[in-house]
């Protein structure tokens, strides 16, 4: 949507949940030890949904989780999340209370009277007993809910705070939070914005996702709405701020296809019921899948360079991600790889224990303005793109929507290996796992290399759908995995 308008918060996935195990692939189905695994920069929990959820039945274990992000916000979303999938005690009350929780600007009194008189209590007894201490000082508190537990460890100050995640600020009603809420998502300031984003989608789909932008309820198309009557207080923490971008879309967490393939009634074009039907049904799998097994969660708030003093001597993971933090922006390929893979389990205890890494900037800072104008002008792009998008009419003028839309959809079939190539060379990223006793896994057994790109040709049965979806998925499919391993 262009430039940043809006919250500066990132409380919602901007590239698609994924299962960082892929136990079948790797470890296999009939694996019996227990499972570390580490989300160094979790954001929100969408893998970590996403991965339990997709444990094989076979796997009947312990599974470790250690989630850490430096911003409280998602932390506590987060610690408030999970404590509702505990302590809730019917699956499908507690799977609907997340979703709202997670995604919703209003929720249900129901869903915030299980904020209020289950999880405040919690969080209450442990504010009473640290509140002599410092406001710098580390203070842990783990809970226990049967085979599972969720330990949270944050500094004096941050356990205070996290009481108004679960109030209302005072004087704020749903009319003052919807109009605080629209005062960003559909701003007169960013209309053109919001039209070009339009331009991407079908007409039934851009209706669901004015809708959304209207009300901020995730929810099928034709449901009553009457119900959510409460401003969500783990998103409206001020009584005159809504902390999200105007362009933030809960559709960008999950993938594309998957949401696709979701059977959600009648109502085949709408998009976010479809949506909502596939958060439904993984978050459905995780609580199940869970009362099989002993999940042990570690939630931390930190820098990510600094994790290795606070996850505890000798212990090591099965698998480490990290978002991408790789970046360049961020902490970096070197300083990421070099904090991270030592804390990787040793090839002789499991050989499939992997790094995650993401570059989602390495592609385009690693481009030239020369290889910016050739592929502007490559011929063979466009005949590819045509094949897609088949003039009907001449453009009336720089701003033709068809022409905007033509040259989006470029990003779309250009490969992108070679400047990554480079930005591999520049950084000497063999080397540096050389250096760090990792290896770079030239195959990938947990997530494909450029997992958004194309996979049809034009023409195939399949394709013209494919490309529509891509196109309107947000992704830039520049979008580089990278998987490490113990040497």
């Amino acid at each position: 949507m262009g430039q940043d308008f809006g919250g500066k918060k990132y409380l919602w996935g901007n590239t698609p949940a994924f299962d960082v195990l892929n136990l079948e692939s790797n470890e296999g189905v009939d694996y019996n030890e227990q499972l570390n695994l580490l989300f160094a920069a979790s954001g929100d929990l969408r893998n970590v949904v996403k991965t339990i959820a997709q444990i094989p039945a076979s796997y009947c274990h312990t599974v470790d989780v250690t989630l850490n992000d430096l911003d409280l916000d998602i932390v506590a979303r987060n610690a408030i999340m999970l404590l509702i999938a505990f302590v809730v005690d019917q699956v499908d009350d507690a799977v609907d209370c997340i979703i709202h929780i997670w995604y919703s600007a209003l929720i249900r009194k129901h869903h915030l009277e299980i904020l209020q008189k289950k999880i405040r209590p919690l969080i209450q007894d442990v504010c009473k007993k640290i509140e002599q201490k410092k406001p710098g000082s580390i203070q842990g508190k783990t809970w226990r809910f049967g085979q599972h537990s969720l330990r949270l460890v944050l500094e004096q100050s941050a356990w205070s705070r996290l009481l108004s995640y679960l109030d209302v600020p005072f004087g704020l009603d749903n009319k003052g939070a919807q109009r605080i809420r629209r005062a960003v998502t559909l701003a007169e300031s960013r209309k053109d914005y919001r039209h070009r984003n339009l331009l991407f989608h079908t007409q039934s789909h851009r209706i669901a996702k004015h809708r959304f932008w209207e009300d901020g309820i995730l929810l099928p198309f034709g449901l009553m709405r009457e119900e959510f009557v409460e401003p969500n207080p783990t998103l409206f923490q001020t009584d005159d701020t809504w902390p999200l971008r105007d362009n933030a879309d809960p559709f960008n967490g999950w993938l594309w296809r998957d949401i696709h393939a979701t059977p959600s009634g009648p109502a085949t074009a709408d998009i976010y019921g479809k949506l909502f039907c596939h958060v439904q049904s993984v978050l459905a799998s995780f609580l199940r899948r869970l009362s099989s097994l002993t999940a042990v969660f570690q939630l931390l708030q930190v820098n990510a360079r600094d994790l290795e003093g606070y996850i505890g001597a000798g212990k090591s993971f099965s698998r480490i991600e990290v978002a991408n933090i790789s970046d360049c922006g961020y902490l970096g390929p070197h300083l990421t790889v070099g904090i991270m893979a030592p804390m990787l389990q040793e090839p002789a205890v499991n050989p499939h224990a992997t790094l995650i890494t993401l570059f989602m900037n390495a592609v385009d800072e690693n481009m030239t303005e020369q290889d910016r104008m050739e592929t502007a002008m490559s011929s063979h792009s466009s005949k590819v793109l045509v094949e897609y998008l088949p003039p009907t009419k001449p453009p009336i003028g720089k701003y033709d929507p068809g022409l905007i839309k033509f040259v989006s959809a470029r990003d779309l079939v250009i490969g992108y290996e070679q400047y990554f190539g480079r930005f591999k060379e520049k950084f000497k990223l063999r080397e540096l796992a050389e250096f760090v006793g990792a290896e770079m896994k030239d195959r990938h057994t947990i997530i494909e290399k450029w997992p958004y790109r194309m996979k049809l040709k034009p023409k195939q049965p399949g394709a013209q759908q494919e490309f529509e979806l891509t196109l309107a998925s947000g992704l830039s499919t520049k979008e580089r995995y990278m998987e490490w391993g113990r040497a």
